[in-house]
């Protein structure tokens, strides 16, 4: 039997979305729309998250980059458990021995991709085409990563620490900034090593990322005679090439 509903329920119309509620006309004086069409135009998803790269980016030089970034993530990650746990663990458990040896190797992984990287976007001329912010941030964040693994030299608690900071705090106090960078001081370094300088680090590679997906990758230099293009047009999602 077939029983047959007097007073149907009619469907509800489907909900707008975020982004035709915000583009109604009567929206358009609101803050929040102003501020996505101004994020939009500054920073377009096709350059965010481009669907590919130029075909030159499957060279082996592109590859260095996104190791650092990958080796970056390691030493963060481990850097927290050990930050988390503290020094008794990492010295007395093996457990804490291996996290602690894996956060020096992925910082020596880091550097030694890192400075491939540099070295590498240095004879590329990495700053044309109006990069040269990407590149000043990459260098800054080469050398407070130094710094952070200066610092991180002397938080291990043991004597190569104190042999280190002994030899470093006349040089250092030579210059006058021992009086606020005092390396036999184990709790600043500290704090350098976990807070200050991980941030910074952390903020110089965002920028230096960002920067790079709205320029493009530096494409190599062109064949003598022809003109160099290196305008930061190369992530455009209608560009043919390799799968990004």
């Amino acid at each position: 039997m077939t029983i047959i509903d007097k007073n149907p329920v009619e469907p509800m119309p489907p909900a707008p979305t975020p982004t035709a509620s915000a583009d109604r006309p009567e929206d358009a004086a609101q803050w929040t729309a102003k501020l996505r069409h101004v994020a939009v135009e500054a920073l377009p998803p096709q350059q965010l998250m481009p669907d590919r790269q130029p075909a030159y980016v499957a060279s082996w030089i592109y590859v260095f980059g996104v190791v650092t970034i990958a080796a970056l993530v390691v030493v963060i990650a481990t850097g927290l458990v050990l930050a988390i746990m503290g020094p008794n663990w990492w010295h007395a458990s093996t457990t804490g021995l291996f996290v602690n040896s894996l956060h020096l190797w992925s910082v020596e992984v880091f550097f030694f991709a890192m400075i491939i990287h540099l070295w590498g976007k240095f004879f590329m001329a990495a700053w044309r085409g109006r990069r040269r912010t990407t590149w000043i941030t990459g260098v800054i964040s080469f050398l407070v990563s130094v710094g952070a693994a200066f610092t991180g030299y002397l938080s291990q608690q043991n004597f190569d620490s104190q042999w280190i900071s002994t030899q470093a705090k006349d040089g250092i106090n030579s210059t006058g900034a021992g009086a606020i960078f005092n390396v036999t001081n184990f709790g600043q370094m500290l704090m350098w090593h976990i807070t200050l300088l991980p941030l910074c680090v952390l903020a110089l590679v965002g920028v230096h990322v960002l920067m790079v997906r709205l320029r493009g990758v530096v494409p190599p230099f062109a064949p003598e005679g022809i003109a160099d293009d290196a305008e930061p047009a190369a992530t455009s999602n209608e560009q043919t090439g390799v799968e990004g």
